[in-house]
């Protein structure tokens, strides 16, 4: 184990959380003034790096426990269509208001700087098909508590809510107390 492996920690092991700390990089006043953004395009950008989050989700659900991945707007589309691909299901997409052609559910909530709306198409999962949400950044928990609740609205069972970053002293996990939370590296 490296010391930079030994400093980080994350739900699937230091080794997986130092590799995307070592990817991510810090945007400080965006989107505003205060704000310091979590960029993980560059983890996205490296083939190596991005294969072993991706396999490392897999690895940690299992390919056979979900029936379909959502992917939250709009960095969790990528990582969706990925885990998706690798296990040989389907991709949800949830998107920003407005976004979907047809009948949606829609949620608002709350972000760390300002509010949002969500929505899914009413028809996306069929009756107790079971739904792996992925996103990039677990901040306030927010944004996942309403895709969450969404996926249930159109009918899907979640079978597990996955980030690559979780941005701990935002207290996001503690929002959604009843869902588990599995993120790769917790800061």
């Amino acid at each position: 184990m490296t010391d930079t492996a030994a400093q980080v920690r994350g739900d699937s092991g230091p080794e997986v959380a130092a590799l995307v700390a070592a990817q991510v990089l810090d945007v400080p006043d965006f989107p505003k003034p205060g704000i310091v953004f979590k960029d993980l395009t560059p983890l996205f950008a490296d083939g190596r790096a991005f294969r072993e989050v991706v396999d490392g989700i897999v690895a940690h659900y299992g390919a056979d426990s979900f029936d379909v991945v959502a992917g939250i707007e709009a960095r969790g589309f990528v990582l969706a269509a990925a885990i998706a691909y690798a296990t040989g299901t389907g991709v949800v997409p949830i998107r920003k208001a407005g976004k979907l052609p047809r009948d949606t559910f829609s949620a608002s909530y709350a972000l760390e700087y300002g509010e949002a709306t969500l929505e899914v198409h009413r028809d996306a999962f069929g009756a107790g098909q079971r739904v792996l949400v992925v996103d990039d950044v677990l901040a306030t928990g927010g944004t996942a508590g309403a895709a969450l609740d969404l996926v249930e609205r159109a009918g899907g069972t979640i079978s597990g809510f996955t980030v690559v970053m979780e941005l701990g002293f935002l207290e996001g996990r503690k929002r959604l107390m009843s869902r588990t939370v599995h993120a790769l590296l917790t800061v």
